[in-house]
């Protein structure tokens, strides 16, 4: 744990407990968020050898030299 992580829990801890509720259901909001992304990033990732195919081939390529 770095000064950055303790001083974030230091303030954390000076909260009163009915904040703890709002700290705790932005944290997990941030996290959904995040692990939204990877996801999308993933499922990106795996499209990308489906859709070569489509994606390179000699009609395609007068496009992408424009």
């Amino acid at each position: 744990m770095n000064a950055t992580d303790q001083g974030l829990i230091d303030k954390i801890r000076q909260l009163p407990p009915q904040r703890l509720a709002e700290v705790e259901d932005f944290v997990d909001f941030l996290y959904s968020r995040e692990e939204g992304q990877r996801l999308t990033q993933a499922a990106t990732r795996m499209a990308e050898a489906s859709f070569s195919a489509v994606w390179n081939n000699d009609e395609d390529a007068a496009y992408d030299r424009m």
